[in-house]
């Protein structure tokens, strides 16, 4: 190859901006050698394949492409064909590079790959050189006019922006009245201008939706001008007044009051107002709002509602422990009376009446700690059928004949998660309600359907898909004003000795702590309707129902046993209790004292029995030290305070047995306690 020599008049592209060259040839020699002649020309890139050429091609843009016809492997024909057939590279000129075939036939195959150009081996630089050049201007002028056609564009572009922006500004400007009408138009909110010397008491202007907000046209009351004053609630119309004349001396106002709006129905409003001066400070008039707090009120008052009934549970849930307490000792020393001392068949009829009236003790404070959300639950997926057939058998006798009830579930109704059990009482209890709220019969109806809540909802609900169970009434509802208060423990509308009034508080707590929500719905005359929703199980099969525990088959057996419980009655009883088991127990009013006795000889227990709920030491920590003494040891946690987060011992291997409880109740959980002995 001839040393490469400027051809005259030729145009060296400049370094900054320099076109790309792409040379394709598997020759290291002719490679270099093309270099050396193009380097002035452009930014000269080598492969020696047609699969290199085509990555380089994937890297960025070319000025024209110097092809080998002949390359082992990819030949230029195919390589050009991949070339011309990519959308992005198909005007990319190419010229071949041919040492033979300089036949016409191969010339036009050429061509017909896309080649614009061909130059022979050996290659005359001069040539080589002007005919790059060539593609490399037009390729620079090519790229500089569609420089000039985006800034073009560009500006362009940025007029026509400027002038939108402008049109936009003119049209905000025109539509700003419009909007600021619209949007307190929009509000629970009156502007309003207003006399200082006015009597009766009438705006001379308002702004915003006035009558959305009070039912009445403006001009109604400017014909009318007692008519503010005329529909203020009775109880506001006093304080009203004294504010108004406070306003005269302070030059402001701000006050709450109940207005009667035009449907009779009585609306929050806040009303406020300030004094407008003129120049010289002298009063001009007032200007003020009058805005809507009707909503804030509203969830004020279901605010304090919850919390009030939050707090009401919380009292609940420690009169109940202590109440277990007491009823504990008293069921275990009439208990003890009836084992040990031999009495006459009438004082056998007082001791019965006694335990009776117990029992009927250990119910109301079972009903107390469902409404305080206390009691221990066992949820699960519930058969809607099997809970039909349930609630209508126990309720069979207890309606009355005159009282029908029907059962509507939807075809695809969930199954409600929660527990079978207390699902059960609270279906009765509302059933019972709706039957005395019905003295001359009825029908209840009991319907189940699915519902979806997407987003927090007023009944405190998180987003999920519920089944909802309604209990309908058609009888004598409950008047408004006491709607609110029938949740509450031991308020009841039936006469004295009819109702505990736990019936709906019960139902109230076990929906929430079951994770759903209580919803009633009345009007006085016509009916009632309380919903339950409950989430709904995502398992589409019921496990059966768990059974109670059953008699161990166990052999009887006499074990030592470490018995602590704080409560004096209840330790006692507890004791004598174990012993008439056939035990050998040995109590203690506090859990130091037991591990005492255990770290003195860690043989001398089989089994230690704790209260839960203890002074400084709980039980479940008393059993944890118990155990760090003798690994192992069989373990029973008695409470009063029925809280299944508290008392949930799965992971403790700790058997638990709730206050008040008979002894059957106690034989079974040893024997449960103990069972593991007798296992091989």
């Amino acid at each position: 190859m001839k040393s490469p020599v400027s051809p005259p008049g030729l145009k060296l592209v400049p370094a900054a901006g320099r076109a790309r060259i792409l040379v394709v040839d598997d020759d290291e020699h002719n490679l270099l050698a093309i270099r050396t002649v193009l380097e002035d020309v452009g930014d000269v890139v080598v492969a020696k394949s047609g699969e290199e050429a085509l990555r380089e091609l994937l890297r960025g843009d070319f000025a024209v492409i110097l092809l080998d016809v002949y390359m082992p492997g990819m030949d230029g024909y195919e390589t050009a064909g991949l070339i011309r057939g990519r959308e992005q590279t198909k005007r990319i000129p190419i010229i071949f590079l041919s040492a033979v075939n300089k036949e016409t036939e191969h010339l036009i195959r050429g061509y017909s790959m896309g080649a614009v150009d061909y130059v022979f081996k050996p290659v005359e630089p001069i040539v080589l050189r002007s005919k790059v050049a060539v593609f490399v201007d037009l390729f620079q002028m090519t790229r500089e006019i569609q420089r000039k056609a985006r800034a073009e564009q560009e500006l362009l572009d940025a007029n026509l922006r400027a002038k939108a922006e402008r049109l936009k500004a003119e049209r905000a400007l025109r539509l700003a009245d419009q909007r600021q009408a619209a949007i307190i138009g929009s509000l629970p909110i009156i502007l309003y201008l207003e006399a200082i010397d006015a009597a009766p008491r009438v705006p001379k202007f308002v702004s915003g939706n006035f009558t959305a907000l009070t039912g009445f046209a403006f001009e109604a009351v400017q014909a009318n001008p007692t008519l503010w004053l005329e529909r203020l609630h009775p109880e506001d119309r006093d304080p009203v007044q004294e504010a108004l004349a406070r306003r005269a001396s302070s030059g402001a106002l701000a006050i709450e009051y109940r207005w009667q709006c035009a449907d009779g129905r009585y609306r929050h409003f806040l009303d406020q107002a300030v004094l407008l001066r003129d120049a010289e400070g002298g009063p001009l008039e007032y200007a003020g709002t009058l805005l809507d707090v009707t909503d804030r009120k509203d969830l004020e008052s279901q605010l304090l509602h919850v919390r009030k009934m939050d707090a009401i549970g919380k009292l609940t849930g420690g009169i109940a422990h202590d109440f277990n307490n007491l009823l504990a000792a008293v069921i275990g020393g009439l208990g003890m009376i009836e084992r040990r001392i031999p009495l006459a068949e009438e004082h056998r009829k007082i001791l019965a009446m006694t335990q009776h009236a117990a029992s009927q003790g250990t119910e109301l404070v079972s009903r107390l700690l469902a409404f305080a959300r206390k009691q221990k639950l066992e949820p699960a997926a519930i058969d809607l059928g099997a809970l039909e057939t349930t609630v209508n058998g126990l309720l069979s006798h207890t309606l009355g004949g005159m009282v029908e009830m029907r059962w509507d579930v939807a075809p695809d109704a969930g199954h409600p998660y929660a527990d079978e059990a207390q699902l059960e009482l609270a279906l009765m209890n509302l059933a019972i309600n709706a039957r005395d709220a019905m003295p001359d019969g009825g029908t209840i109806a009991i319907s189940v359907r699915n519902a979806e809540v997407r987003q927090q909802d007023d009944l405190g609900l998180a987003p999920g898909t519920y089944v909802v169970l309604a209990v309908v009434d058609s009888g004598c509802g409950i008047a408004p004003d006491i709607i609110e208060r029938v949740m509450e423990p031991f308020f009841t509308t039936k006469d004295i000795g009819k109702g505990t009034g736990l019936g709906l508080s019960m139902v109230y707590g076990f929906a929430n702590q079951s994770g759903g929500a209580m919803r009633i719905e009345s009007n006085e005359g016509a009916g009632t309707r309380v919903e339950l929703w409950l989430p709904r199980s995502p398992d589409a099969t019921c496990r059966p129902r768990a059974m109670a525990f059953a008699e161990s088959t166990t052999p009887e057996a006499s074990f030592n046993i470490l018995l602590v419980d704080d409560h004096d009655g209840v330790r006692d009883t507890t004791m004598a209790l174990l012993e008439d088991l056939g035990h050998h127990p040995v109590a203690a009013a506090d859990g130091a004292t037991i591990l005492q006795i255990l770290e003195a000889d860690p043989d001398r227990a089989d089994l230690i029995i704790s209260d839960y709920a203890m002074p400084h030491v709980s039980g479940v920590e008393v059993i944890r030290r118990a155990r760090q003494i003798r690994p192992g040891l069989p373990s029973i946690i008695i409470t009063g305070y029925a809280d299944s987060s508290a008392i949930d011992l799965t992971e403790e291997d700790v058997i638990a047995v709730s206050k008040p409880f008979t002894p059957a109740q106690l034989r079974d959980a040893i024997h449960k306690a103990m069972e593991p002995r007798f296992v091989h």
